[in-house]
């Protein structure tokens, strides 16, 4: 399951998608999740699948490789389905002892599952077409404005470039460790849940020891390098907006004010 992440990971494709323009990117994510959220009826939700369906193709991402790593959250994603069965009020459809089907439920279930679902498949098309590096720009120059009230916009968007560029390298730190003690006569499958929290102690202390000293080495070479961050910075591809973004604003912007229509009209 480890290796089923897919967030934080790039997949390299020549593809519309990749060229576009970090900041595009970004911007058509937040709108695109932020529409999941505006639908109240399946019609909607037909709408979004249609967009997410002609993202993917145009990524060139196979979509195998991107419901992966729908993997990891397939356990969430079943809580979050049973509570709103059971723990919704409406018209009982079944009822089991202090446990309710209703109508309501099985419908607020599925929009939970589906916007879940939207969530992740959508965001790991951005991070799965867009490098770090660019991540880290892209996120900057949208920040850009925060400047004038203090806020370290660079550091900022270094941090959660480096955040989210650290996730698929301590998956496999966590796979190669987790062997290693699987080698050594470690158990974490069986016995009951204190035994296997009591497992994951030999997992867990050389994964943070692995992590710091990973985290210590990389300042090591910032430092060596002279690297300081700031209004100072050059950057080697300078962010210039193309036809092509226009264009995928014009698409975005057009997508989400159908969606907010349908939000209007009750579709």
């Amino acid at each position: 399951m480890l290796r089923d992440i897919t967030i934080g990971q790039y997949y390299p494709a020549d593809s519309i998608i990749h060229k576009l323009d970090p900041r595009v990117k970004f911007i058509a994510t937040l709108l695109y999740l932020i529409s999941l959220f505006l639908f109240h009826t399946y019609i909607g939700y037909i709408l979004a699948t249609v967009f997410l369906v002609v993202i993917i193709k145009l990524s060139k991402v196979p979509f195998r490789f991107i419901v992966k790593g729908m993997k990891a959250i397939v356990f969430i994603l079943l809580i979050t389905v049973v509570f709103n069965i059971f723990l919704t009020p409406g018209k009982v459809l079944a009822q089991w002892w202090i446990f309710k089907v209703t109508q309501e439920g099985l419908i607020q279930a599925g929009r939970m599952a589906i916007r879940l679902s939207y969530l992740i498949i959508g965001s790991s098309v951005m991070t799965l077409t867009t490098t770090p590096n660019q991540l880290t720009d892209g996120l900057e120059r949208i920040m850009n404005p925060l400047k004038k009230i203090k806020v370290p916009v660079h550091e900022i968007a270094m941090m959660m470039s480096i955040a989210l560029r650290f996730i698929p390298i301590l998956m496999e730190e966590t796979d190669k460790i987790m062997k290693a003690q699987i080698a050594r006569g470690a158990d974490f499958e069986s016995g009951n849940l204190i035994k296997k929290v009591k497992s994951m102690v030999p997992l867990l202390v050389p994964l943070f020891i692995s992590a710091f000293r990973r985290a210590n080495d990389l300042a090591m070479a910032m430092e060596a390098r002279c690297y300081h961050g700031g209004d100072n910075r050059t950057q080697m591809k300078p962010l210039v907006y193309k036809r092509q973004d226009f264009v995928a604003y014009a698409v975005v912007l057009c997508y989400f004010a159908a969606s907010i229509g349908m939000c209007v009209i009750g579709w």
